[in-house]
């Protein structure tokens, strides 16, 4: 009786085993470490290029936002808007 007890024991410890190995082949966490670093890696590296691309856009919407603006207060009937007293004022 003992002697059964080991051995289901010692069966159930080999199947977990098993298990694990077979977890671990196919989610193999040290590869996903190692992609992940090289995502942070690849991301401080073109940080600086994201940092120029954002800064374009930004410019490019204020250039857009100032050219509206123009259209409006060129064609609006109001006076407090024409271009010429509205620059004055500020």
């Amino acid at each position: 009786m003992f002697q059964s007890a080991i051995q289901y024991n010692l069966q159930s410890m080999l199947n977990f085993v098993g298990y694990m190995i077979s977890y671990l082949k196919r989610n193999n966490p040290v590869l996903v470490i190692v992609n992940t670093f090289a995502e942070i890696i690849k991301g401080y590296l073109t940080m600086g290029k994201k940092l120029k691309m954002a800064k374009y856009r930004v410019n490019y919407q204020m250039y857009k936002l100032e050219q509206m603006e123009k259209l409006i207060a060129e064609n609006n009937e109001h006076v407090f808007l024409y271009g010429n007293k509205f620059n004055t004022t500020r």
